[in-house]
């Protein structure tokens, strides 16, 4: 008799929605009916290319640079690329021993929540928020706290609702700016606030900052300006200002004048050796996109900026819909009124189905602060989000 190995209850827990939502995407794709896939930031599925000297480097590295194994905390002359880069970008002083390297801004998201976690810890993460978080707070055992982010105030978070969540079991507080899912930017005095509950309680910050280049018309504001008493471990990549998502390349850093974390970095340190080394020629071309020319963001944000007026504007004429405009990153995050639905989920679903049109659901961010709500992206073409914002207010009328 054979015997059927079963997964792990973790393992099948995981729910990301982002990609989850491709399963019947794919379905109605294989029966010919078009479909437009408005739910992943990936800006080289559409009209965005990697710059020209990254590919060069990439391919010099490749050639030139020994294609071993690396060192497992990241290339010594990339972090301090890194370190020069995050001074220039945000006046932050990082040591380059306290940088770490990793396969994507998703694996220093694993390796965190594996070396802060332990079963019955808790973890603060804003709602909506990016799912990994969760996802993986929940695969070690954690428990998520979701703190609210406040729609009516451009969704800036709500710094009352953090400090009430605290408990004796807080070990982090994670914030997400710019934001994904919602296009916010924080505003300063919201970071600060933050900082203060940060260094009044002891829990350290875990800042994902992956769009901090991507902006329209708002100053970004990093945790690494907060003052020194504040404990804070970032996180960014080269997925979205680099353009550069296929490629793997993240990293993160600490700045922990408290010296409440020594345990944790060490922790985390055992794991990347574990894991041996992020991808080492990615990491040269990597450090090239960091040293030469930035002139492309310039026009990266342009674009994204007409795109987001025109995703806020459409959003805001269709019944049934209605929208903050994004300040950042990749994304909004629009209110649906659910008539004919009992939560965004079906709502999407049957968007799917009858229009082919693919966006995720509020609850695939945050089940307590998603709900009646979707995502979408920003990258398309006008011609393409055009084709599928009429495709979204057909359906509505429909349902009304």
């Amino acid at each position: 008799m054979v015997r059927k190995i079963v997964a792990s209850e973790r393992s099948m827990a995981m729910d990301y929605a982002i990609r989850e939502i491709s399963v019947p995407a794919d379905e109605v794709a294989r029966s010919g009916k078009k479909v437009i896939r408005l739910n992943i930031g990936d800006p080289n599925k559409w009209d965005f290319e990697t710059p020209e000297y990254f590919k060069a480097a990439l391919r010099e590295a490749v050639d030139n640079v020994d294609n071993g194994y690396g060192d497992s905390q990241g290339e010594l002359e990339f972090r301090r690329a890194i370190s020069q880069r995050e001074f220039e970008k945000h006046g932050a002083r990082v040591d380059p021993g306290k940088v770490f390297v990793t396969n994507g801004v998703g694996e220093g998201i694993n390796v965190l929540m594996g070396t802060l976690i332990d079963p019955g810890d808790e973890i603060l993460v804003p709602g909506p928020g990016y799912p990994s978080y969760a996802q993986y707070i929940k695969f070690y055992g954690g428990k998520v706290v979701p703190y609210r982010q406040i729609e009516e105030e451009d969704w800036n978070p709500d710094v009352d609702m953090i400090r009430s969540r605290i408990t004796d079991r807080t070990k982090a507080l994670v914030v997400i700016n710019p934001n994904n899912p919602t296009g916010a930017v924080y505003s300063e005095k919201a970071i600060r606030e933050i900082g203060d509950i940060s260094a009044e309680f002891g829990i350290p910050i875990i800042s994902d900052e992956i769009y901090d280049k991507i902006t329209f018309g708002t100053k970004f504001y990093s945790v690494s300006r907060l003052p020194s008493d504040v404990p804070r471990i970032v996180l960014n990549g080269f997925s979205k200002v680099n353009l550069m998502p296929g490629w793997r390349i993240g990293y993160g850093y600490y700045m922990d004048e408290p010296g409440i974390l020594s345990d944790v970095f060490e922790g985390m340190m055992k794991q990347l050796r574990a894991r041996i080394c992020a991808n080492v020629p990615c990491q040269w071309a990597a450090k090239a996109s960091l040293q030469g020319p930035q002139d492309y963001i310039v026009e990266l944000n342009r674009r994204l900026s007409e795109r987001a007026d025109y995703t806020y504007k459409r959003m805001n004429e269709i019944p049934g819909i209605s929208s903050k405009r994004a300040k950042g990153a990749l994304y909004m995050f629009p209110k649906v009124e659910l008539t004919d639905w009992s939560t965004s989920k079906e709502f999407v679903l049957d968007l799917i189905k009858e229009e082919g049109v693919v966006l995720v659901h509020g609850t695939g961010f945050c089940e307590e602060f998603g709900e009646g709500h979707f995502r979408t992206i920003l990258l398309p073409s006008k011609d393409i989000l055009e084709e599928a914002y009429d495709k979204l207010e057909r359906f509505m009328l429909k349902h009304q």
